[in-house]
């Protein structure tokens, strides 16, 4: 009953009218863009006349040449570049007028080539003048807005002390001095575009205000800890790491009120939580054995830990003013180079969480772990309103052919890596939080929508500060604007030595898919799936002609079989074997880890993995409350049986080199399969690998019932049997062994 419905063919209006009435008729331009730098396009509402289209006037340009395209559209030609930082006006006697606005030639190769800056952008601070850069080449004008900020609120305009007109330099960069000693001053960039001003952070601000909607200058000298080495934590090969993911948050926050169980850390959510020492886990405040934090990293004998976003990620998901309020993981960046509020003690004062985060990053290496940083340059939580756009709109994001946003990411927007100044933002960000906060790897979210050059380009550039510093990310293969030869995926690693990819063929082939609930893999009863695990074995290298995956070496695979994402393999589980009970479930889950940990590769574990972390079914936590995403210190407690047998594990892989070969040369010479019944793989490792001391024998077996392996020749000592894990002798073994079903056996001659 609500009467005719009429759609409104206007360009870019989906609004769907319910009378007729409402619909506006006047004729107008309803767009009028630079396709380059001697093209223009304007579209109309209505259509034109030969008449119409001769009487368009444009001023800003000189000789416009016009011919319609069709009934609504025309081209417009000028001899001379047009210039975009100034105003390009059309009118028309009937249809108005409108103002030129950047349209694909932001996207052209020749807009890099006028415009591309590669000199320092962002705040050089001295204590006698401050010096701000800012890269906006078609702004009509910028100014600097300084403000004095409140200690315990956010600041507004009211708190605006002086607005100081930057001056146009070479390439579109704005810039101007300011006399005086500027640490603690917050500022922003009021740009002036043909159509309208926008206020915008510094892109490369450094320092932020509460919820980082100011910059800030500081004198970074001041905000290193007291302590503060260098940090250099050299790491043979990336195959020598063992990564534990977390959250700053899920760490510490354990506070079950009712049962009196606490994670015995007192900086709960923050960074300072995650290096407190000597933390217990406590019942109604007593001490128990259980090691929680700091303690329980140690004890497990990892050697990185990576972090979910720490940079500052945007204030619909955490409120910095009240930060317990909400839980999220932070993919939603908002100022990619400073430091995220909400793990601060005090996220008023911009100077603590930067030196808060330096000292946890201290504190990890001090107790001999390394640090790695999940980066997420691939899109931003909202184009239209990053920071980003409001500078140079449409420049940083890919557009579909039809001028949409393109969205391989699955969250709206696509950053455009391959333009000179995304790719510039990219590898100066990652370079600066290694040099500034000593960071010793850096995650890729979603790498596979960032191009080959400019993920080659972060790695030469951390490989200048510290050659061990890690590069991985996924590599998955993502529908985006970009040549399929160009997508930092899988498919080309061949591009890219030394850059990681996770391993969803391991993954998957241990579990089952992580997009089909009941789908079961290796570990949980599928069969047929030799291969494909042997394949994860050998770091996905070219071992044979059956067994070759991605990898050209296996420092490109990163072996997992949990993250953040998707089920946690406990959850996973109970869908695919809801009738099994928890000892079969502990065996199969004990039995992967086993496989991971007996892989080439870069080996990647999820916090919470080594005592079957459960988040009560939930796939997609990213915004669940504490009370799903925490560590559950008490299960530990429950289970620290299995966090021995992952620690065992842990201890075997790293006092053993043949485990984890930097080459693939090295995997074929000393990894040889061994024949073996359905739903067995067995291989031994040869004790003439570099720095290996004794042969291995390593058999898996994913039957439910035991089976007799027949060993070769000598006397061997079992070290894994599915119920202990280590590098001491559980008993010898010669001429057959009996392998458990669904177990794990490793031997040493």
């Amino acid at each position: 009953g609500l009467g005719d419905v009429y759609k409104r063919q206007i360009e870019g209006d989906q609004t769907v009218y319910y009378s007729k009435p409402e619909i506006d008729r006047t004729p107008k331009i309803t767009s009028f863009l630079a396709d380059d730098f001697r093209t223009m396009t304007l579209k109309t509402n209505a259509p034109l006349t030969e008449e119409d289209v001769k009487a368009f006037t444009f001023e800003g340009v000189t000789n416009p040449a016009v011919s319609a395209i069709d009934a609504k559209t025309v081209k417009v030609e000028v001899t001379s570049d047009i210039d975009l930082a100034k105003v390009v006006r059309a009118s028309h006697p009937v249809f108005g007028e409108a103002v030129l606005e950047a349209g694909k030639v932001l996207r052209s190769k020749a807009f890099d080539q006028k415009y591309a800056y590669d000199g320092k952008l962002g705040v050089d601070y001295q204590k006698s003048n401050t010096t701000f850069k800012v890269w906006a080449p078609t702004a009509q004008a910028v100014e600097l807005e300084l403000y004095r900020l409140p200690k315990q609120q956010a600041a507004t305009t009211k708190d605006i002390t002086r607005e100081i007109k930057m001056e146009r330099t070479d390439r579109g960069v704005y810039q101007v001095t300011v006399k005086g000693d500027l640490d603690g001053v917050g500022y922003t960039y009021e740009v002036k575009h043909a159509k309208e001003s926008t206020r915008a952070v510094d892109p490369y601000a450094t320092a932020v205000a509460v919820n980082g909607d100011q910059g800030v200058v500081v004198d970074l000298r001041e905000t290193d800890p007291k302590r503060w080495t260098n940090g250099k934590m050299p790491l043979r090969h990336a195959t020598d790491a063992i990564i534990y993911e977390s959250h700053v948050r899920d760490l510490s926050m354990f506070d079950v009120t009712n049962s009196g169980y606490d994670s015995g850390i007192k900086q709960k959510g923050k960074y300072l939580g995650v290096i407190e020492p000597g933390t217990r886990l406590t019942k109604d405040g007593k001490k128990t054995k259980t090691k929680t934090g700091l303690d329980h990293l140690k004890e497990l004998g990892i050697t990185h830990v990576q972090f979910i976003p720490v940079y500052d990620f945007n204030t619909a998901s955490v409120d910095e003013t009240n930060p317990l309020k909400s839980y999220n993981w932070g993919y939603d960046p908002k100022n990619y180079n400073a430091p995220e509020g909400s793990y601060a003690t005090n996220p008023y004062d911009p100077k603590v969480r930067i030196k808060e985060m330096k000292q946890m990053i201290q504190g990890l290496h001090d107790n001999g772990l390394r640090a790695v940083m999940d980066v997420v340059y691939n899109h931003m939580f909202d184009a239209k309103a990053s920071n980003l756009d409001k500078i140079v709109p449409g420049y940083y994001y890919r557009y579909t052919e039809g001028g949409d946003l393109a969205n391989g990411t699955g969250v709206g927007n696509d950053t455009a890596s391959e333009r000179q100044m995304m790719h510039k933002l990219i590898v100066d960000s990652v370079s600066y939080w290694a040099k500034e906060y000593h960071w010793d790897g850096f995650r890729f979210d979603l790498m596979g929508i960032h191009d080959v050059k400019t993920m080659n380009d972060v790695k030469q550039a951390t490989k200048r500060i510290d050659p061990s510093i890690l590069i991985f990310g996924e590599g998955w293969s993502l529908g985006t604007p970009l040549p399929d030869s160009e997508k930092a995926n899988q498919t080309n690693t061949k591009q890219m030595p030394g850059i990681g990819h996770f391993n969803d063929n391991l993954r998957d082939a241990l579990k089952g898919s992580v997009f089909i609930d009941s789908d079961a893999g290796f570990i949980n009863g599928a069969t047929g799936l030799e291969t494909r695990i042997k394949r994860g074995i050998v770091g996905e290298i070219a071992y044979n002609k059956e067994i070759k995956g991605f990898t050209q070496e296996p420092d490109q695979a990163i072996t997992y079989v949990e993250a953040h994402d998707n089920h946690t393999l406990w959850d996973k589980l109970n869908l695919t074997n809801p009738k099994d009970n928890d000892a079969t479930k502990t065996k199969m889950h004990r039995l992967a880890s086993s496989i991971l940990l007996t892989s080439q590769g870069t080996t990647f574990i999820h916090a919470g993995q080594d005592f079957m972390r459960t988040k009560g079914g939930d796939h997609n936590s990213y915004k669940s409350p504490d009370s799903v995403n925490q560590l559950d210190w008490k299960r530990k407690m429950d289970r620290q049986q299995d966090v021995d047998y992952m620690t065992g594990l842990i201890e075997l892989r790293k006092k053993n080199p043949v485990l984890h070969l930097a080459t693939a040369k090295d995997i074929r010479r000393y990894l040889t399969f061994e024949a073996a019944p359905a739903q067995v793989i067995a291989y031994r490792l040869d004790d003439a690998a570099p720095k290996q001391k004794e042969d291995l024998y390593v058999i898996h077996n994913a039957n439910r019932k035991a089976v007799d392996m027949k060993l070769p020749k000598g006397k061997w000592k079992l070290l894994v049997d599915g119920k202990q894990a280590g590098t001491k002798a559980i008993r010898n073994v010669s001429g057959t062994v009996r392998v458990e079903g669904l177990s794990s056996f490793v031997l040493s001659k």
